[in-house]
Order: structure tokens, then sequence, then C-alpha cells
């Protein structure tokens, strides 16, 4: 028989046993239950917690996105210049790669953003008989390609001066790494405790049910059809886990977003909705992923002992 006729036989058998895996998986369940109970609490704690320090890191990383969306340089040229140089040069940053935007600001505009920034305190600046800012041209980059742009800008003549926020960038560069390197350190500690504690359940399970085991395998029944109870058990406990972190992650993204669209509405927060499905998908996924990996290991590690 070759593979894909062995596979459909399996299938065929599994199928037709359906009704009795599903009568072992109730018996399994009911065998220890307040530990499964436990198990199940448990394991939607973890996701709960996986998925609550998640959606930190989602909404993190859109802000810090927003922000490396607005990340800019200034170029200053001399006031000299005409018309058609400070067009020429415009045109020379907007060839450079990793420039998203290049726009002219003229003295009345650097005054009127001064004035915006300045608020209830930029009647300081009536004491200037005249407007003390000079024009510029506005770059906006990618922040990945800031040491390439800042050095490419040296060789663009009629330049004399360039203000890059180096600090405020690098910083917006460094919290973004940072972010990125505790999400998925989040992930795999959520992904190895689910992981011990479903191998837990299943080598339990497999012990208080040798004598069983037993009799089937002196009556010829194969591994697989002795496996695959405490397979789909482990399944079944880390889906309703799953399902308990997905009804309390709910809960709490809304209730958090009600709280701070309010008070901070300057901050790019995602829609809760969009979140909240990320998050289901994320945590279903790796519910079914991690009872059939934890149960794997269970059921091997029960094999050798």
């Amino acid at each position: 028989m070759d593979g894909k006729g062995l596979v459909r036989s399996r299938m065929k058998n599994i199928l037709y046993n359906f009704g009795y895996f599903l009568k072992e998986v109730r018996v399994l369940l009911r065998l220890n239950p307040l530990s499964n109970l436990l198990s199940v609490l448990s394991t939607g704690l973890i996701f709960f917690i996986l998925a609550t320090m998640v959606s930190g890191w989602w909404i993190s990383n859109d802000v810090v996105e927003a922000i490396q969306g607005e990340a800019e340089i200034s170029v200053y040229y001399s006031e000299d210049a005409g018309d058609e140089t400070i067009t020429r040069l415009v045109k020379n940053i907007e060839g450079i790669p990793g420039v998203r935007e290049v726009q002219l600001i003229d003295r009345d505009e650097a005054y009127g953003r001064m004035v915006e920034i300045l608020g209830q305190e930029a009647e300081v600046l009536e004491y200037f008989d005249a407007n003390p800012f000079s024009p510029f041209i506005e770059v906006k980059i990618h922040v990945n390609e800031m040491n390439t742009i800042l050095e490419k800008l040296n060789f663009v003549i009629g330049i004399e001066y360039v203000r890059d926020n180096r600090e405020i960038l690098e910083k917006i560069q460094n919290i973004s790494e940072i972010m990125k390197i505790i999400g998925y350190l989040i992930v795999t500690a959520a992904g190895i405790s689910t992981l011990v504690i479903i191998a837990h359940i299943i080598r339990m399970g497999i012990y208080d049910n040798k004598e069983q085991i037993n009799t089937l395998r002196l009556m010829g029944a194969p591994e697989a059809f002795i496996a695959f109870p405490f397979l789909v058990e482990g399944l079944v406990i880390t889906v309703a886990g799953g399902m308990i972190a997905c009804l309390l992650t709910t809960f709490t993204i809304n209730y958090v977003f009600l709280h701070m669209t309010g008070p901070l509405p300057f901050i790019p927060l995602p829609s809760p909705e969009e979140l909240i499905s990320r998050v289901m998908v994320l945590v279903l996924t790796l519910s079914v992923v991690l009872g059939v990996l934890g149960s794997a290991f269970g059921l091997a590690s029960a094999k050798r002992d």
C-alpha cells in the first residue's frame, strides 16, 4: 500500500471509530475532573497573559510605526539661494533612497509652526523686530535608512546645515527593536509553559489507564488507535483554555480602549475590533498547535518510561 492509501486507510479507521474515541475522551476528562479543570484554568490564564502582552506589543508597534512615519530631518540652505537652486536642491534630496517626502518650508510657515508649538508662550516671539526663523526643507525619511541618508546629504551641493534629530530617531529605533524582542520572549515562554502542562496531563492520563492500554495492546490495537483519545484530550484542554482567554481578552481590550481614547486622543491606536480579531486568531491557533504538540510530547515521554 502506498503512502496516500495508508493515510486514507487511517482516516477511515479514525472516522469509523470516532464514537469510541469521543467516549474515551469523556472517560479521561471525568477520571480527574478537578485536575483537568485546573489545567483548563491554568492554560486559559497563560493564554490570557500571552494575549494581553501580545496586544500591548502590537499596540506599541503601531504607535512606534506611526512615530516612525513622522520621522523627519530639517535641511537648511543659504537664504541667498535662488528659486532655481532651491528647486534643484529639492529634486536631489528626493532622489536619495529612503526619503519618503520632501516639503519646502518658508519663513512664514516656520514661524507659524513655532507659534503652535509654544502655545500660550508664543507671545515671546512678539519681542523680535523681524521673523527670526529661516526657511528650510523638511525631509521625511525611513528611520531604518537614516544613516545612509545623512551620509548622502553630505555630498549634496547647496546644503549648509542638517538638523538630523539623530538622538530621538535612534531611540525610536531602539524602542522598536526592544518591543520585538519582548514579544518573541513572551510567545516562547507561554508556548513552553503550555507544552509542559499538557505533556504532564497526558502522562498522568496514560499512567492512570495503564491496565486498559496494556489490554488494548494485547488485543492487537495499533499505537495510533490507543494514543488518539489522549491526543484529543490535550486538544480539548488547550482549546477550552484558549476560549476562556479570548473572552477575558475581549473584555480587557474593550475596557482599556474605553478609558484610553478619551484622555489620550492623540495616540494612534488600532481599532479594538481589529485587535480582538487578531488576538483571537493567534490564541486559538496556538491552542490547537500547542495542544497537539503537548499531547505528542506526553505520549512520547510515557512510552520511554
